[in-house]
C-alpha cells in the first residue's frame, strides 16, 4: 500500500515538472491577429489621396526646412514633388515592407535551440506483488550549439537587413528618376503647345495677308497653297502637344502615387532653362569615384556578399557538430535515481562537404555579381557625362542660332517702323523664330534628360536642405513619413567600399 501511495506522489511530482515548461512557454505566445484587406477600402483610400494632406505638409517643411504658411500650395516644383512621391508612392511601401521583414529575418537568426522534456513511463511485468509495476521517468534534453553557428547566422542576417535598408534607397532614387521623367514630359508638352498655339497664330496672319494679295491679283493661288498645308499640319502637331499634355499629367500622378484628378488643381512645372547647379560638380573624378564606392545599389552589393561569406562560415562551423546535454530522473520501486547524459553526433559519413562547396560557389556568384554591376556602373557613368557634354554643347549652338533669329526680327520691326519692310516679312521673321524656339525646347529636353541621366548615374544630389548626400540620408527621408513609416529607421552601419574578393 505504501508503495502505491510513494508511487502516486512521485507521479504527480513528475507531472508537475514536465508541465512547468509547457505553461511558462504557453504564458508567451503571440496570439494571431485576422487583419484582412478590402479591395474597395484601398481603392478608396487611394482615390482620397490628394496634395492637400496635412501630414505631407508636416513631411515637406521637415525634409525642406522651411514654412508653408499657405497650404495648399498652388506651384510645386521638383524637389516638392519627389518628396510628395516619396510619401504617397506604394512602391516605398513595398520596400520598407522587404526591409521589416529582413530585419525579422535577424531576430529568428539569434533564436536559440530550446530545451526538450520528456516522459518515458515503464511498465515491469514482473513486478513483486503489492509493488506497483510503474516506473515512472522523465528527461530533459538541453541541446548547445558549437563553432559560432549562431553568431555566423546573425551575420548573415544582419547583412542581408542592410542589402534590404539600401534597396530602400535604390527603390527612392528609381521613383525620383521616374517622376522626374514624367515632369519633363508635361512641361515639354505644355511649353511646345503654346510654342505651337503661337505658331498657328502667326501663319493665320501670313495665309490672311497672302489671301489679301490674291484677290487683287498680286499672287496666284499656288503660293498660298503650301502654307496652309503647313498650317494643317501645325493644327495637327497642336492636337498631338495637347494629347501629350493629358497623357503626361497621367504619367506624372502615376509616380506620385496619385489619382490623375488630385492634379488638376495644381501647377506642376521644371525649369528647362537652367541647369542644375550641380551637373558640372558631378563630372569631376571625385564624383565619379564616390559613385562607385557609394551608390545604394553598390553598397547593398557589398552587403549581400558579406552575408554570403557569412552563410560560407556557417556552413563551415557546421563541419563540428552540437552537443547535446542531457538529465533524467526516474522513480524506481521506491529508489529515486538520477541521470546525466552528452551526446553528440559523430560527422564519419558526412562532413557537410555539400553545403560548403553550394556556400562557396555563392560568394563566388556574389563576388561576380558585383563586379559586373561595378562594372555597369562605370559605364553609366561614362555614357551620362558624355551625353551631358554632348547635350549642353547642342543647347549652346542653338541658342546661338535663336539669338540670331531674334535680332533679325529686331532688324524687322525696325524696318517696318521706317517703311523699309511689309507686315508680311516681319510675320515671315516670326514664323522662323517660332520654329527656332521650338528647336530649342526640343534641345532644354534633351539637356534635361541628360542631366538627369548624370544625376542617375552618380546617385547624387538629393540633399533637399543642404549637407545630405549618403544612402543613410536618403533612407531617413523616404523612411520618415508620418503614416507610410513601416519599421523605425536604424542608423547607418559602415560597410566597406573596398570591391570583394572572391
Amino acid at each position: 500500500m505504501l508503495n502505491v501511495e510513494c508511487f502516486a506522489a512521485s507521479r504527480h511530482r513528475l507531472i508537475f515538472l514536465a508541465s512547468v515548461p509547457l505553461l511558462i512557454s504557453l504564458a508567451g505566445c503571440v496570439r494571431f491577429e485576422p487583419r484582412p484587406i478590402s479591395a474597395t477600402e484601398k481603392l478608396d483610400l487611394l482615390e482620397a489621396r490628394t496634395l492637400q494632406d496635412a501630414h505631407l505638409r508636416t513631411f515637406l517643411e521637415k525634409n525642406l526646412g522651411r514654412q508653408f504658411p499657405e497650404w495648399p500650395v498652388k506651384t510645386w516644383d521638383f524637389d516638392t514633388l519627389t518628396l510628395a512621391a516619396f510619401y504617397f508612392h506604394p512602391s516605398l511601401d513595398l520596400a520598407r515592407s522587404q526591409w521589416s521583414v529582413a530585419q525579422a529575418g535577424v531576430i529568428t537568426a539569434g533564436g536559440r535551440p530550446n530545451p526538450t522534456v520528456s516522459v518515458t513511463p515503464e511498465y515491469n511485468f514482473n513486478a513483486a506483488s503489492g509493488v506497483s509495476p510503474w516506473l515512472p521517468a522523465v528527461q530533459f534534453d538541453l541541446p548547445i550549439e558549437t563553432a559560432g553557428k549562431r553568431g555566423h547566422r546573425i551575420a548573415k542576417a544582419q547583412h542581408l537587413s542592410d542589402a534590404a535598408r539600401l534597396n530602400l534607397a535604390s527603390a527612392a532614387w528609381q521613383l525620383r528618376s521616374n517622376l522626374r521623367q514624367r515632369l519633363l514630359e508635361f512641361t515639354a508638352a505644355s511649353r511646345k503647345e503654346n510654342l505651337l498655339s503661337r505658331q498657328q497664330a502667326t501663319q493665320d496672319k501670313i495665309i490672311q495677308s497672302l489671301e489679301q494679295r490674291l484677290v487683287a491679283g498680286a499672287i496666284s493661288r499656288a503660293e498660298i497653297t503650301p502654307l496652309i498645308i503647313l498650317r494643317e499640319k501645325a493644327r495637327l502637331d497642336l492636337s498631338q502637344a495637347r494629347q501629350q499634355i493629358a497623357e503626361a499629367r497621367v504619367g506624372v500622378a502615376e509616380a506620385l502615387g496619385l489619382p490623375a484628378s488630385s492634379l488638376e488643381d495644381f501647377d506642376l512645372s521644371l525649369d528647362l532653362s537652367m541647369f542644375p547647379r550641380w551637373s558640372g560638380e558631378l563630372l569631376s573624378p571625385v564624383a565619379r569615384r564616390q559613385a562607385l564606392q557609394s551608390r545604394s545599389d553598390i553598397l547593398g552589393a557589398l552587403a549581400e556578399y558579406a552575408a554570403a561569406q557569412s552563410a560560407l562560415q556557417l556552413e563551415i562551423a557546421k563541419q563540428y557538430p552540437d552537443v547535446h546535454l542531457g538529465t533524467g530522473y526516474q522513480w524506481d520501486q521506491g529508489e529515486n535515481k538520477w541521470a546525466l547524459g552528452l551526446s553528440a553526433e559523430i560527422p564519419v559519413l558526412n562532413r557537410n562537404q555539400g553545403p560548403i562547396t553550394e556556400a562557396e560557389a555563392h560568394r563566388s556568384e556574389a563576388a561576380a555579381r558585383f563586379a559586373t554591376l561595378q562594372a555597369k556602373v562605370i559605364a553609366d557613368i561614362d555614357r551620362a557625362a558624355a551625353g551631358y557634354r554632348v547635350a549642353r554643347e547642342n543647347l549652346a549652338g542653338v541658342a546661338t542660332l535663336l539669338d540670331g533669329q531674334q535680332k533679325l526680327r529686331e532688324t524687322a520691326e525696325a524696318q517696318l517702323r521706317a517703311g523699309a519692310a511689309d507686315q508680311l516679312e516681319l510675320l515671315n521673321v516670326q514664323l522662323e523664330l517660332g520654329a527656332g524656339e521650338l528647336t530649342r525646347l526640343d534641345g532644354q529636353v534633351k539637356a534635361q534628360q541628360a542631366a538627369a541621366a548624370l544625376e542617375d548615374a552618380v546617385q547624387r544630389p538629393f540633399d533637399f536642405s543642404g549637407g545630405r548626400n549618403s544612402a543613410a540620408s536618403l533612407i531617413d527621408i523616404v523612411g520618415s513619413a508620418p503614416e507610410a513609416s513601416v519599421v523605425p529607421l536604424a542608423k547607418e552601419t559602415a560597410v566597406k567600399p573596398d570591391p570583394p574578393k572572391p
